[in-house]
């Protein structure tokens, strides 16, 4: 509401709503925003370059690094960390954070 003064008046269910909306997309930015998340989908973004690599080396390639598929091998285990954080992203995710003072 507005009166003449060009104040605007606000309900204190207009207050209550505009928190409550103002709290969720807080939440939403702090999951979406986890490290845990960006850490996650770089490893496995990388290690699944990393395994296809792995997975097509040439003997030479092997034979360099004494008879190891170290890329293969590399990609498996980012691959590896990876899924565990996303997983523990999944499995505990970030709580809401809790208002400092309540509106009355």
């Amino acid at each position: 509401m507005s009166d003449n003064s060009g104040r605007h008046e606000y309900s204190e269910r207009d207050v209550q709503r505009e928190v409550t909306e103002l709290e969720g997309k807080s939440a939403t930015a702090a999951r979406l925003f986890d490290i845990r998340r960006i850490i996650g989908g770089l490893f496995v973004v990388y290690g699944v370059i990393v395994t296809i690599t792995g997975l097509t080396d040439s003997d030479a390639a092997i034979d360099k690094a004494q008879g190891v598929n170290i890329n293969l091998w590399t990609g498996l285990g980012m691959l590896a960390l990876g899924v565990f954080f996303l997983a523990w992203l999944k499995l505990r995710p970030v709580a809401p954070p809790t208002p400092d003072e309540p509106v009355e």
